[in-house]
């Protein structure tokens, strides 16, 4: 059997652990969880339940931002499938990805996506219909991503790091989302071309030391 119009995508950036497999445009199967930690257990067997083992001759992977553990997860399996089975691994954005999905639905015009980031912070971009990215992707504490979306109107606020927003009077809607693999394709092409590449949106807690110089 042929898989060179078969597409396999992983998305593992975030708390939730997805993978989709579609043969051109149609979505021959799919899985998503909410599991926090062990994407590394997670995947391989979620891919193993695909028709064929999930084998695709393209492979698209969430790039983040988002968890760097999970990030790297989802990459290296994406490099490596791509290698063993002679294909090519493309890359997509964890915000854009949960835009594409809400904004497909019509009952908006812009929103801001928030996802979380780790150490309190929020990763924030907005975007707008029918699909463009308003501004770069930062990395901010709850309070400056406030004071953001006031700046930006009061739009409404969707992704995984709204829970930190939810305990505070807001005047603008938010709502709790998850990328999910099985929306790839509603990405435009530029938008899942990137290179298969950590996007980590801020840099890493760990800095490697500088060499020594001898004297």
């Amino acid at each position: 059997m042929s898989h060179a119009d078969r597409l396999l995508v992983i998305d593992t950036a975030t708390a939730a652990c997805s993978v989709a497999l579609f043969e051109g445009e149609t979505l021959l199967a799919r899985q998503h969880h909410v599991v926090g930690r062990g994407h590394a257990e997670r995947l391989l067997p979620m891919i193993a339940d695909l028709p064929d083992g999930g084998r695709a001759q393209h492979i698209l992977v969430d790039v983040g931002p988002g968890s760097f553990t999970g990030i790297r997860v989802g990459i290296a399996a994406a490099r490596a499938l791509a290698l063993g089975w002679g294909g090519e691994a493309r890359g997509y954005s964890a915000l854009a990805l949960i835009a594409a999905a809400a904004l497909a639905k019509g009952d908006m015009s812009e929103l801001a996506v928030i996802t979380e980031g780790g150490h309190g912070e929020v990763f924030m971009q907005a975007f707008a219909a029918p699909f463009l990215a308003l501004d770069e992707v930062q990395s901010l504490r709850p309070e400056a991503a406030l004071g953001a979306l006031g700046a930006l109107g009061g739009r409404l606020a969707i992704g995984s790091g709204t829970r930190w927003l939810a305990d505070i009077d807001l005047d603008f809607p938010i709502v709790e989302a998850w990328p999910d693999a099985a929306h790839a394709l509603l990405l435009p092409p530029d938008y899942r071309s990137l290179s298969p590449a950590p996007l980590y949106g801020r840099a890493p807690d760990a800095k490697i030391p500088a060499p020594k110089v001898a004297r």
